[in-house]
């Protein structure tokens, strides 16, 4: 049974992003394993508060992932 864990940032993504998102993770890795897995796989979003996730040793917030889809 495939379980994936997608973390975005709390209130990134809207409930129809969020459903969109559910669906094609699905699709992708039951083209790889198997179509037959479909009721099995499992896909759960986690949100992350803002400044509880960090990338080379700075914390970020959803502010500043805009400002990386703005570039």
């Amino acid at each position: 049974m495939p379980l994936i864990t997608v973390k975005v940032f709390k209130d990134e993504l809207s409930q129809s992003q969020s459903k969109e998102l559910i669906e094609k993770v699905t699709d992708s890795v039951l083209e790889v394993t198997s179509e037959k897995l479909r009721d099995a796989t499992w896909v759960v979003i986690e949100e992350v508060k803002d400044g509880q996730w960090g990338v080379g040793g700075n914390a970020l917030g959803l502010d500043d992932v805009k400002a990386m889809i703005a570039d």
